[in-house]
């Protein structure tokens, strides 16, 4: 396999295998709609072989960030269908990160009563609220029947990205410690129904949701991330052993539905670990070394060239090179990226990177 070389992962086609990783950047108008900037910036990277988009919530309760895109009212739907329409006017292939936040969130972010988690533990830290910072509250423990209502709310929003906005699919994130993934922890998850204790019983609701995701869409339009021993917000993964039941359980419900990819973050993406899950998933792999390091054409080009990765998930060098593909594949200059300018507002930092035709021009 070659960096730049065309693939079909399950339904969707990759003109390279370059992805743009789900990044968040709080750009969304009032009402959490996506609006021309954020149009912008996503047609502006419709070379990569394949947008994934910013973590967009399913559900109120599930919005974890001021600024944050939701998949919720038609308004929103309208602005997602502008930029799908934007990304295949440029050849581009886009899916949406259906992302919950569970307890990583505050009322007064969701504007709702309560925030929502498998277990009633708090995160034992600060959160950014439009009235500044404060500590994570104690989430509500879903009931059996919540989770389930959970399940088909991601269901629901998943069918509003692919049939309603026109995406070409849809991404479960089930990675970073949001709700997807705190299930899956014995840390911050102590349920002692159906969906806690084991490590079948804690990756209980992943499979549940990829299922009915993959049969309201069509499983090659699926996608899922995860990040094992990643130990972000609280949901830590430290005994091994419990941290590959716990994923092989996961990926034994997932393999047989032919899903069009898994995602995965892990700090070594070559790692025993990583690679054996790979082989335990069975279809195309996408590798992201994680946050520690920037993610160069060296290391692309090693893991997709060298067999470990079916695909190479990009952040910050696609957020300073629109064009990253081209400044690659021709070993040009590359923008720095400046993270100041990573959570802030308007096109500075977001659509106003410069591209190689901009600079010869």
């Amino acid at each position: 396999m070659d960096l730049f070389s065309p693939a079909s992962f399950g339904d969707l086609s990759l003109s390279n295998r370059v992805t743009m990783a789900p990044l968040t950047r709080v750009r969304a108008d009032a009402g959490d709609v996506p609006g021309d900037v954020v149009v912008e910036h996503y047609r502006q990277r419709a070379t990569v072989g394949l947008i994934v988009t910013e973590g967009t919530y399913p559900t109120q309760e599930g919005k974890g960030y001021t600024g944050q895109p939701g998949i919720v009212t038609d308004e929103q739907v309208a602005g997602w269908k502008r930029v799908a329409d934007a990304v295949h006017a440029e050849g581009g292939t886009i899916v949406m990160q259906v992302m919950h936040a569970g307890r990583v969130s505050h009322t007064e972010v969701t504007g709702t009563d309560r925030i929502v988690a498998p277990s009633a533990i708090a995160i034992d830290d600060e959160t950014r609220t439009p009235n500044g910072k404060t500590a994570y509250p104690v989430p509500h423990e879903l009931t059996t029947e919540e989770v389930r209502q959970t399940v088909q709310d991601i269901v629901t929003a998943s069918k509003r990205a692919v049939l309603e906005a026109g995406l070409d699919g849809v991404e479960l994130h089930s990675a970073n410690g949001y709700l997807l993934h705190e299930f899956l922890s014995p840390v911050s998850n102590v349920r002692t129904d159906e969906y806690g204790g084991s490590p079948a019983a804690r990756a209980r609701i992943g499979i549940e949701t990829a299922t009915a995701v993959a049969e309201a869409i069509g499983a090659g339009r699926v996608g899922m991330r995860i990040s094992p021993m990643h130990n972000i917000q609280d949901v830590a993964e430290t005994d091994l052993a419990d941290v590959t039941a716990t994923y092989e359980a996961l990926l034994n419900g997932v393999a047989p539905l032919g899903l069009a990819y898994l995602s995965v973050l892990h700090a070594e993406p070559r790692g025993e670990l990583v690679q054996h899950l790979r082989a335990r998933f069975g279809g195309p792999v996408v590798l992201n070394s994680g946050f520690g390091v920037v993610t160069d054409k060296a290391e692309a080009e090693e893991l997709v060239g060298g067999g470990h990765a079916d695909a190479v998930a990009v952040g910050r060098m696609v957020i300073a090179n629109p064009d990253l593909v081209a400044r690659w594949q021709g070993d040009t200059e590359l923008n720095e990226p400046n993270p100041a300018t990573f959570y802030a507002e308007g096109a500075t930092g977001y659509t106003d990177y410069p591209t190689l035709e901009t600079v010869s021009n």
